[in-house]
């Protein structure tokens, strides 16, 4: 396993970060802590939030959202007249991003479903300024195929653990579970050989891959 940023680094860009310290916040990364849960963490939040900014984001889908921290950063991107589409097959996790988003006065940004996050994709209609994947990794491939068909000109598709602990970069890596390191990888290789698209990785914590959509 690599660690693509070396931790003194990562910690000195942390402590950079604590201007967006908020309780509810914090209260989100001790549950995660506490209970071994996988999140993003604050360094990849803060980046979310500020690229859905800059394209002036009011459009959001979430594949796969846990107990809403990445949501948590991008309805806070959207704004009061903004939308994320959160989607998890767990009903307990839509109940803790319901308690912990009003709290912070972002549940009205968010619409969760519980389900399936491609079959909720595809229920929903219209196109997105931010499509954002952090899904059942094996997937990675297709969804990225579904996503970019409903991309705007202009917007973002983002995924976290495109990197994978490194594996990615190994020729004898071994998968977490089965396949996943070879999805990841196909993923990868998909996007940037896509020309409708620029894209680039960014090695925060475990890699996250931003796809821009060229303009028309």
């Amino acid at each position: 396993m690599l660690t693509p940023v070396n931790p003194v680094i990562e910690h000195y860009m942390y402590a950079l970060a604590e201007q967006f310290d908020h309780p509810v916040l914090d209260e989100m990364e001790m549950f995660a802590r506490e209970n071994n849960f996988p999140i993003i963490g604050r360094l990849v939040g803060v980046s979310l939030e500020i690229y859905a900014k800059m394209i002036g984001a009011r459009r959001v889908f979430e594949f796969g959202s846990g107990y809403g921290y990445s949501a948590y950063w991008f309805s806070r991107a959207v704004g009061p007249n903004g939308r994320v589409i959160c989607t998890d097959s767990n009903p307990r996790n839509r109940g803790k991003a319901e308690q912990c988003l009003a709290a912070a006065g972002l549940w009205e940004r968010v619409t969760f479903s519980t389900g399936y996050a491609q079959d909720v994709f595809g229920r929903t209609e219209g196109d997105f300024d931010v499509c954002y994947n952090d899904a059942n990794k094996v997937g990675y491939p297709d969804i990225w195929l579904m996503a970019r068909e409903r991309i705007r000109p202009g917007g973002l598709y983002i995924a976290d653990n495109v990197l994978w602990h490194g594996c990615v970069a190994a020729e004898d890596a071994a998968d977490a579970r089965p396949n996943w390191t070879k999805a990841i990888r196909e993923h990868n290789r998909l996007i940037s050989a896509d020309t409708e698209f620029d894209s680039f990785i960014n090695p925060t914590r475990d890699g996250v891959i931003v796809a821009r959509r060229k303009m028309a």
